[in-house]
């Protein structure tokens, strides 16, 4: 067969070089986000330069497991082994971004992510062949990951960043007003903000009864009386909204997520009050 004469040697040889650096980027997340959820950064941060077995004990983990995630995260350059090859560590400028102690700088967080959607992977191949879309209890942990993934970027700066964007916002909380937050997952903000807040009412609306069963459970321990959450569909939101039911709505990272996400905007638009929507 005839070689094609513009075919760039360079140019596919490049292209080959960067697909398995995606791959082993790829895996690298996995290790990332098993890191993460084991607390062996966490632990490692606080260590001096420790063998596998040192590593293990404190952390209460496997020692064989250890010792072959040691090897990958140094093969990923994330963590440093010492010239005899036996006493590993976190260097201080990675664990700002791969440790609970980084607050909102904890990339371990989302690293979870690449795992969650790995786990619907045949559900999505059906979706292209048949259309439709893959319900949230597929999805492996994923209100876990998604409440700690707001506990670490909303919930974080709700206080100090979030509700101070909207002037005298703040002030309106203290007096009293009605709330909605459209696709509050397991309501770590809504609950939050009625802490705060005793004199507004707060209402979550989530498709997931297992995330609104969790959100309650939160808001009884916390015995807030000011709280309700919902169990609904948003896609039909323009039409069921109640109308100008609220003084203010709030969303986190959920429109993008509906089925249909401008009929989530009509309904908010619908659901505000008047004077909250000029």
């Amino acid at each position: 067969m005839a070689q094609n004469p513009s075919f760039d040697t360079v140019k596919s040889a490049a292209f080959a070089e960067g697909l398995l650096d995606t791959l082993n980027r790829g895996a690298l997340c996995l290790m990332i986000s098993i890191g993460h959820r084991t607390g062996l950064f966490d632990t490692m941060r606080d260590l001096a330069p420790s063998t596998p077995a040192e590593i293990a004990v404190r952390a209460g983990l496997n020692e064989r497991y250890v010792r072959e995630w040691l090897g990958a995260m140094f093969t990923g350059r994330v963590i440093d082994v010492d010239p005899s090859g036996q006493r590993f560590s976190l260097p201080a400028e990675h664990a700002a971004y791969l440790t609970r102690a980084a607050g909102a700088d904890n990339i371990g967080v989302f690293a979870q992510y690449i795992a969650v959607l790995g786990g619907v992977e045949d559900d999505i191949v059906e979706c292209f062949k048949r259309g439709g879309g893959v319900p949230y209890a597929r999805f492996p942990r994923f209100h876990e990951v998604m409440a700690e993934d707001s506990g670490q970027s909303v919930l974080s700066s709700l206080e100090s960043h979030i509700v101070p964007l909207v002037p005298g916002l703040a002030e309106r909380l203290k007096s009293g007003i009605q709330i909605l937050d459209a696709g509050c997952g397991r309501g770590r903000i809504i609950n939050r903000l009625a802490e705060l807040y005793p004199k507004s009412r707060f209402t979550g609306i989530d498709l997931s009864s297992e995330a609104t069963l969790s959100a309650w459970s939160e808001a009884a321990d916390k015995k807030l009386r000011n709280v309700e959450f919902i169990v609904a569909d948003l896609s039909r939101f323009d039409e069921t909204a109640e109308i100008e039911a609220f003084d203010f709505i709030t969303t986190f990272d959920a429109v993008h997520d509906q089925a249909k996400p401008l009929n989530v905007l009509r309904g908010i638009h619908r659901a505000l009050k008047p004077a909250a929507s000029t």
